[in-house]
């Protein structure tokens, strides 16, 4: 009797965590649907024949599937040079801003000298500065440098910033010391040993960083809306939003236009997906 109760507990037990995982994966699913649904009717609008557009009640499917729209855009706007223009300025802002913070995340680090933490904590404490307080200072720099409408005045004033460095502070930090130590008897230049041993071992962080970095500089609109005045140096999100036009919208257009700005940044995503997440976890950024 008591091994046909304890079978019937272990089926119910069973049973009840069975239940859960399929409300769990039933909830996982619906919350994936809700995020992914205004992707799937960016691209619905993009391909689907004007008149359905604003149809009621709205076609969920597109009656005809006009792809073309894609290839038009391209060839009857400028998209394709903001898109070139942010490539540019996107994959160089990166290398430099990754390149940046991880010397100075390494410097705060795993280097003693007067006044560290007091420094550490003033480059922390322009997180707290709105952008807008260092906008006209910005400008002013850049235009007695006779940088505007440049490829250099866009890349360069926001390479260096706090998020970054802190991210890999925190990261460098829990890396042993033995093996910077061992590095430097053996004679080892201290870039070397930022080369050697650093750099493999802080995979994780890289890819965090260059997939913020990657996502805040091809998503900018601010700055290059200030400094540049030249529509042939146009960025991807100046270019969309001079499709948002004030007296008719071509949806069409500006859903595959949409659609294009958004390939850059998922793909870089997929790439590093993989150590995303243990390098915030590495990082110091603990929910």
């Amino acid at each position: 009797m008591k091994d046909i109760a304890g079978t019937k507990k272990f089926l119910n037990t069973k049973k009840k965590s069975t239940i859960r995982v399929l409300i769990s994966y039933l909830f996982i699913i619906c919350i994936t649907v809700v995020f992914l649904f205004p992707f799937y009717w960016m691209f619905a609008t993009a391909v689907k024949p004007t008149s359905e557009i604003f149809a009621y009640p709205p076609s969920w499917v597109p009656s005809q599937f006009h792809f073309e729209n894609f290839l038009s855009t391209l060839q009857e706007t400028d998209f394709g040079t903001y898109f070139k223009n942010s490539t540019i300025v996107t994959f160089f802002a990166t290398l430099i801003t990754v390149f940046i913070n991880l010397l100075a995340g390494y410097a705060f680090a795993k280097f003693h000298f007067k006044g560290k933490e007091f420094f550490f904590m003033i480059v922390l404490s322009t997180l707290m500065i709105p952008i807008q307080v260092t906008m006209i200072p910005n400008y002013l720099i850049i235009s007695r440098l006779h940088l505007l409408n440049n490829y250099i005045g866009l890349i360069f004033p926001p390479c260096a910033e706090a998020f970054g460095l802190f991210l890999s502070r925190q990261f460098m930090s829990e890396l042993p010391n033995e093996l910077i130590e061992a590095a430097r008897i053996d004679g080892t230049t201290e870039f070397g040993i930022f080369r050697k041993i650093i750099l493999p071992n802080t995979k994780s962080l890289v890819s965090v960083l260059i997939i913020f970095t990657v996502m805040w500089r091809w998503n900018d609109f601010q700055w290059p809306l200030i400094i540049l005045s030249d529509s042939k140096m146009y960025t991807v999100q100046i270019g969309l939003s001079m499709l948002n036009g004030s007296q008719y919208i071509n949806w069409n257009m500006l859903m595959s236009a949409s659609l294009i700005a958004i390939l850059p940044v998922l793909v870089v995503f997929l790439i590093f997906q993989k150590q995303f997440v243990q390098g915030i976890a590495s990082s110091g950024i603990k929910g």
